[in-house]
């Protein structure tokens, strides 16, 4: 019988959370080998005894505050805190210690936000967790904060901000798919009339928008589904040309022109396997100098200084977060952050605009960390927050960079988490692939992580074939791999586990959500004899039906997809062999399936099905299914709903540990919580701050 939890009809969102990486390794539990050979683990001294089980909110509650941003004058920071339980948008004048509300968000965490202009902000909510996100303007006196402006009042059109013009306070770029569904045009709106100005219609292939300096439309990415094009135009008054083309595996990005809106730079990896950063010259379509290059990662990130118009830096994963300095001043600026936070990756998270007040963000993998604010005018170096003050870093178990070798002699590398207080022999393990499958792990805080760990599980996070950042080879790797090669990675890092002594073959489970949860599905199906259970969290069960569900605005990149994954009629025989809806007869271990009623990425469908298979067997499966989310639960108490109930569901077929004490209440809805998160219905005594 299917153990089905909850269904609920409700809004839903889907956080974007930014993947952030850290260089600077803190105590823990297991310590590195001073040898480069890391598919061996040398494990510390075991502490005499394991902390305490820490309560399943507190790794996934929301922030304190976060997402913090100066006003472009300089004289307000804004930043997001909840209101009873709900993220939303408050601004603080700099040098004073009162900070007031300015949105009035009751249903939904608001995903994202940005500055208009000095006395506007515009901010992005989704229903129901379709992803098609509207964008709302609000005054920074809160004055209309229960009545926001939706400056895309269109139903099932999703919206995404190209330039919010920082030298004209009235206007901003956006581009929506009102016209057409699969595509996104440009317009400029002005933000008091709210009247809109098409500023580049698509032609129907076009995927990504972007302006000069100047937040002139200048030039497109535009894609067939296999070959990717750069289209450039000298001014807006030009027709927009083709500058070159190239398969999806052969990639240019532009990343921002320079200082003089005459070159651009681009990362690239055209005639070598990893991505490096190029100055290109578009006028007369040739690459220029190289800027930076690594020889064994993927080089993306570029930063430079607005205000004295030059690069300073660039930045890049391999094991863990690394820069490289083009500009002393800044270099200087890096070690300075670093001696006043030691043990910390600390970066830059937002500056002023004469780059004299800076937002500081420092953490590390055991912390989410803080954010301070550093005026470099007048030295004040001053803490604004701990992001997740109720987790002891002290607490939390160090994340190891690990590598080992696959079957076919490919080196997979991964992160090793050891829970603390035991020895690391014949521990109960989770192996958490991540999703995508064109994504990565990094090092760094990760809450599922801790939360496994903090229970007593080792945890294996797997940057298997076809993850990005290790070159075009080792991503194309994982083409038309999927429960194949791609599995094998996950297989053989269980195996290694084992050979190590780490991990208990009896007591091995496999997690993970998006792609991952279709990793745990296939683990269970091809490899039982791994795996004592699993958890599918948004995972698809079946690729025809995945592949034919794809969003509308997925479908510029549908042939991209058939190459990556297969095709449905060309690779039908291959995708129903991997397809674990078609091999349910296999899974014996127990499952536990998790989705978003709205899901528009992966449908309830998938799960349906391979819930329905297994029960036709009469297998039990537990099914957990929330109908007011999405692809990933944003609310906060489903969230909570959801970890107490794999914390049980890991208990029972691991014999794991789960916390018994009392937990953190949310302060839950507020009063007259309105069935539309941004009507102007209002409860007066919820309003006060």
């Amino acid at each position: 019988m299917t153990h089905l939890f909850r269904r609920r009809q409700g809004l839903a969102v889907f956080m974007l959370l930014s993947l952030v990486a850290f260089t600077v390794a803190a105590s823990g539990c297991v310590e590195t080998s001073p040898s480069p050979d890391r598919n061996q683990v040398q494990v510390g001294e075991a502490e005499e005894h394991a902390p305490d089980v820490i309560p399943v909110e507190d790794f996934f509650r929301n922030p304190q505050r976060s997402q913090f941003q100066f006003s472009p004058d300089g004289q307000y920071i804004s930043f997001m805190m909840p209101w009873f339980s709900r993220l939303n948008i408050y601004v603080q004048r700099i040098g004073e210690d009162r900070a007031f509300r300015i949105t009035e968000a009751r249903n939904r965490d608001i995903v994202t936000y940005e500055w208009a202009n000095d006395h506007q902000i515009v901010y992005a909510q989704d229903r129901n967790g379709d992803e098609n996100y509207h964008a709302f303007l609000v005054n920074v006196d809160g004055s209309n904060r229960a009545d926001p402006i939706d400056l895309t009042p269109y139903d099932d059109v999703r919206v995404a901000l190209v330039d919010r013009l920082e030298n004209d306070d009235q206007h901003m770029l956006i581009s929506t798919n009102q016209r057409d569904a699969r595509v996104f045009d440009v317009y400029r709106i002005n933000l008091e009339t709210l009247d809109m100005e098409l500023v580049a219609e698509n032609p129907g292939n076009v995927v990504t928008w972007m302006t000069d300096n100047d937040g002139q439309l200048r030039l497109a990415v535009a894609t067939d589904g296999v070959n990717r094009s750069i289209l450039y135009r000298t001014t807006e008054d030009h027709e927009f040309r083709e500058l070159l083309s190239t398969n999806f595996k052969d990639f240019v990005g532009p990343l921002f022109f320079d200082f003089d809106n005459k070159n651009i730079y681009v990362v690239s990896n055209i005639g070598r396997d990893r991505q490096a950063i190029f100055l290109f010259d578009p006028e007369a379509n040739e690459f220029l100098d190289l800027i930076y290059e690594h020889d064994e990662v993927d080089v993306s990130r570029l930063f430079r200084s607005e205000e004295r118009e030059i690069i300073t830096a660039v930045s890049y994963f391999t094991d863990v977060h690394h820069y490289h300095f083009f500009d002393e001043q800044r270099a200087e600026l890096q070690a300075d952050l670093e001696s006043r936070l030691p043990g910390y990756e600390v970066g830059i998270s937002d500056m002023n605009e004469d780059e004299t007040k800076l937002l500081i963000v420092a953490y590390n993998s055991q912390t989410r960390g803080g954010f301070w604010y550093y005026d470099l005018t007048t030295g004040e170096f001053t803490k604004l927050v701990d992001i997740s003050p109720w987790i002891e870093e002290e607490d939390m178990c160090e994340v190891l960079p690990v590598s080992y070798e696959a079957r076919d002699g490919l080196t997979i590398h991964g992160y090793l988490t050891l829970p603390r207080g035991v020895e690391p022999e014949n521990l109960p393990v989770v192996i958490l692939p991540h999703g995508g499958p064109s994504a990565r792990d990094f090092w760094r805080f990760n809450p599922d992580v801790q939360f496994l760990a903090n229970r007593g599980m080792a945890v294996l996070q797997v940057n298997f074939r076809g993850s990005v950042g290790f070159g075009k080879e080792f991503w194309s790797a994982g083409f038309n791999e999927w429960g194949l090669a791609m599995q094998d990675d996950l297989s053989d890092g269980v195996q290694w586990l084992i050979d190590q002594g780490i991990a208990d073959p009896e007591r091995v489970a496999i997690y993970g959500a998006s792609y991952g949860g279709y990793a745990a599905l296939a683990g269970l199906c091809f490899t039982p004899e791994l795996y004592s259970c699993g958890v599918s969290y948004a995972g698809p069960s079946n690729l025809f039906t995945l592949l034919e569900n794809i969003p509308p605005y997925w479908e510029p990149a549908r042939d991209m997809f058939y190459e990556q994954i297969g095709h449905p009629e060309e690779d039908a025989e291959r995708l129903r062999a991997v397809s674990p809806v078609f091999h349910a007869d296999l899974i014996e271990d127990p499952l536990f399936v998790v989705q978003g009623g709205n899901d528009p990425r992966v449908s309830q469908l998938e799960a349906d099905q391979i819930v329905e298979a297994l029960e036709g067997r009469g297998i039990a499966v537990d099914y957990l299914l929330v109908g007011n989310e999405g692809h990933g639960f944003s609310n906060e108490e489903n969230r909570f709903e959801f970890y107490y109930l794999l914390e049980q569901f890991l208990a029972e077929h691991l014999g794991t540990r789960v916390y018994e004490g009392e937990g953190f209440e949310s302060p839950g809805l507020p009063p007259g919580m309105a069935d539309d998160e941004n009507s102007g219905s209002e409860d007066k005594e919820a309003s006060q701050e």
